[in-house]
């Protein structure tokens, strides 16, 4: 199983890169309203959502698939067309929008950990668990309040974001290492078939 998602380690690095870009886009923005930042986080977790489903659902090995991937994946969008729908929310409500995803995808990534050895990164994506499940129940049960400034709620969510998006990212970095050495055996495969065939004809 851990094979598969190496395949796609690619999926992974994307959905690393969606969480980093979302992080700094806030930072650049010079007064994020509430509007961009609900338009930023619905676009984030819409990508995020769409490179889980891909990476759970590539990652197959013959009948059996990472559903954990996909159901994080399908949590992710639901929470996009929650924000979406609901376009007047207001800062304090998206940071424990966000905060209950945190807290349901974390789970899902630790669960998905389990199924990966150590050296494609096992610790990593537990990691990544980890830290979005602590990240939202921290939000939920300490995050910014109607009485803080709004760029308390911003340093909340580019904090999570950067976080996970790094651990994402150094994951994929990860899963490559295998991924290449596995596509390097087909060819050294025919190779040595070629040096025995040569070995049996000046044998004859």
């Amino acid at each position: 199983m851990s094979a598969g998602l190496a395949r796609n380690w690619w999926a992974v690095g994307l959905r690393g890169i969606a969480a980093v870009l979302f992080g700094l886009a806030i930072l650049a923005l010079p007064s994020p309203t509430i509007a961009s930042l609900v338009l930023l986080f619905a676009a984030y977790v819409t990508a995020d959502g769409v490179f889980a489903i891909l990476a759970g659902a590539r990652a197959a090995d013959q009948i059996e698939r990472w559903w954990t991937l996909i159901v994080e994946g399908v949590t992710n969008l639901t929470v996009a067309g929650a924000v979406l729908v609901w376009l007047a929310l207001a800062v304090v409500p998206l940071v424990h929008l966000a905060a209950g995803s945190a807290v349901v995808t974390g789970p899902l990534l630790l669960a998905a950990a389990r199924r990966l050895s150590g050296p494609h990164g096992r610790w990593i994506l537990g990691f990544a668990g980890m830290a979005s499940a602590a990240w939202g129940a921290l939000a939920a049960a300490a995050g910014p309040s109607g009485l803080d400034p709004p760029r308390l709620t911003e340093l909340w969510l580019v904090g999570y974001a950067l976080l996970f998006g790094a651990a994402l990212l150094v994951l994929a970095l990860r899963l490559k290492r295998p991924a290449r050495r596995a596509a390097r055996l087909p060819e050294r495969n025919r190779a040595r078939a070629r040096a025995t065939r040569r070995h049996r004809d000046h044998a004859l």
